[in-house]
């Protein structure tokens, strides 16, 4: 399959043109137009070591269907600890997520772009943060975009033991409080897998995004 270069035009190539990794498209720009109408069909844009804006559809998908989320005891008894909240402090949020070193990665794809982005999906209304915090501090939280029924979590961090997990844990409470009906965790882990993640072909998720996401979208 080609690898499509994006035009100044909003649009992107069809999913099922993806490469075997789900790589589609290089290049483009980050608006938040852009990027809506990216989620909306199934494709997110991530960065190489070149700094290129690179756009994926993989195939299969990594999700989490919130009713089959694994909330383990002690992330419930470590819940007890903090205090969990939304959309308090977004640009922390992000901010840590980029900065926090994990293991065998180097460097973050959040890049200075990313975060303005996302920031601006924020202010439109799309990017939610939940966000675990200790003594007024934030420790651990995770941000994603919210379009229609669908969760398109992006990053996690934690400071301290199970923040992460708590935060997840109140993105799952919100899911099922607001018939949210998937997360999608776009690739995998062991450590989404260790908290319900399983996978479902790109063509079964294209049809949740058919069915619960509407577009196009409009500034908030």
């Amino acid at each position: 399959m080609p690898i499509y270069q994006l035009i100044p035009e909003l649009v992107f190539p069809p999913i099922d043109e993806a490469e075997k990794d789900g790589l589609i498209a290089v290049g483009g720009d980050l608006s938040p137009e852009r990027v809506l109408l990216a989620l909306s069909l199934g494709i997110f844009p991530w960065f190489d070591d070149s700094d290129n804006i690179l756009w994926w559809s993989p195939d299969p998908r990594y999700v989490i269907f919130p009713h089959k989320a694994k909330i383990s005891k002690s992330t419930k008894q470590s819940a007890k600890k903090y205090n969990l909240k939304i959309n308090t402090n977004f640009l922390s949020v992000i901010s840590a997520c980029a900065s926090v070193k994990r293991h065998n990665q180097e460097g973050t794809w959040i890049t200075e772009g990313i975060i303005n982005a996302y920031y601006k999906l924020h202010e439109y209304g799309y990017a939610y943060s939940f966000e675990t915090h200790k003594d007024n501090n934030l420790v651990g939280g995770l941000y994603g975009v919210l379009l229609g029924k669908i969760f398109i979590g992006e990053s996690m961090f934690s400071l301290e033991s199970n923040a992460s997990k708590v935060a997840f844990m109140g993105l799952v409470e919100f899911c099922m409080k607001n018939d949210i009906k998937i997360i999608d965790c776009q690739f995998h882990t062991s450590h989404l897998e260790s908290l319900g993640g399983e996978f479902i072909s790109r063509k079964k998720y294209s049809d949740f995004l058919s069915k619960f996401v509407k577009s196009p979208f409009v500034k908030k």
